[in-house]
């Protein structure tokens, strides 16, 4: 008799102590959850604020218009007298102020109003001349996700793409300028042969175009004469470290109208980079969380209180796509 109540003692005992055991379980499983929604809602956030500030909506305001005349623009270069000009290419996100640094460092993070910004700014090149009176000007920029910044270059590989962007503009010197562009092609970041600005010397020049248009991805005909002056936007391509994306096109006295204004580009307003990703870990945390209330459940309807080792469903590793590239 002593013997069974013993027995059922012990086996009270270790009902209990599975109990508790799988209690703490989920109690660290929820825990780990929770941190998981955390630190993704972080990462989401932090994500999102990188990507408006360097939306071109943000320094919208300053840019030269026939309306408002270059005030605005003025101001801006008041606050920043690095502000040198101000570059649009039709059709894309490209639609920023430009500045120039002491060196080619000075603007990775730095936005046109002088502050901290991870995206950075458009700069010339720092070797170039301000007033773009070079044969060639190299202007930098990051490459960031939904099209800001230099993100829309890398498009112009694709050829139906270069066929339907043809101009731009390019506001220096108190007036816009056209930019008719003539060719997109890659690059290694360190090859000499192209990242050097301000070719001097006819035979150099012609060497140099003609290095540019024998590399290049996609070219149109724009009858370049040795007199003309060149642009070439750069930015990283995705996917490999020292390789370059560039368009370049040439600087036009006169301005090109803006093919695309009746369609003004649409912007992401359904949570940028918040929505997919915040459904995909929503979802998650629902799914460890029923789980969780599940094995309670289970667990309750169980004869003696016993547990109920369900699975648990498991985070999957997502890999988020950098929103610039440097």
């Amino acid at each position: 008799m002593h013997r069974r109540d013993g027995r059922q003692r012990a086996q009270a005992i270790g009902r209990r102590a599975v109990r508790a055991a799988d209690r703490i379980v989920n109690l660290t499983v929820l825990s780990a959850a929770l941190l998981l929604l955390a630190y993704g809602c972080y990462g989401l956030w932090d994500a999102s604020r990188i990507h408006e500030s360097a939306a071109p909506e943000r320094l919208a305001a300053y840019k030269p218009t026939d309306k408002d005349g270059a005030l605005p623009f003025q101001e801006l270069a008041e606050e920043n007298p690095d502000v040198l000009g101000w570059l649009t290419v039709y059709g894309t996100g490209i639609d920023y102020p430009l500045v120039q640094g002491e060196d080619n460092q000075e603007y990775l993070h730095t936005d046109a109003r002088g502050d901290y910004a991870y995206c950075g700014s458009l700069f010339v090149d720092f070797r170039n001349d301000r007033g773009f009176q070079d044969y060639n000007t190299i202007i930098h920029g990051h490459h960031m996700e939904k099209g800001a910044m230099f993100g829309d270059i890398g498009d112009f590989a694709d050829a139906a793409y270069f066929a339907g962007h043809r101009y731009g503009n390019l506001y220096y010197g108190g007036r816009d300028h056209g930019l008719e562009l003539f060719a997109f092609l890659q690059a290694d970041a360190y090859d000499g042969g192209i990242y050097q600005p301000g070719v001097e010397g006819a035979e150099a020049q012609e060497a140099y175009r003609k290095r540019l248009q024998d590399g290049a991805v996609q070219e149109r005909e724009v009858g370049l004469a040795p007199e003309d002056r060149i642009v070439l936007l750069s930015t990283c391509a995705p996917g490999a470290t020292n390789r370059r994306s560039i368009l370049a096109g040439r600087i036009t006295e006169e301005a090109y109208p803006d093919p695309f204004r009746k369609e003004p580009r649409r912007v992401d307003r359904r949570g940028g980079a918040w929505a997919r990703p915040a459904v995909a870990i929503s979802a998650l945390l629902a799914a460890v969380l029923a789980g969780w209330l599940g094995r309670g459940r289970r667990r309750d309807r169980r004869p003696g209180g016993g547990s109920s080792s369900g699975p648990i469903p498991e985070a999957q590793d997502r890999k988020e796509e950098e929103p610039w590239c440097t």
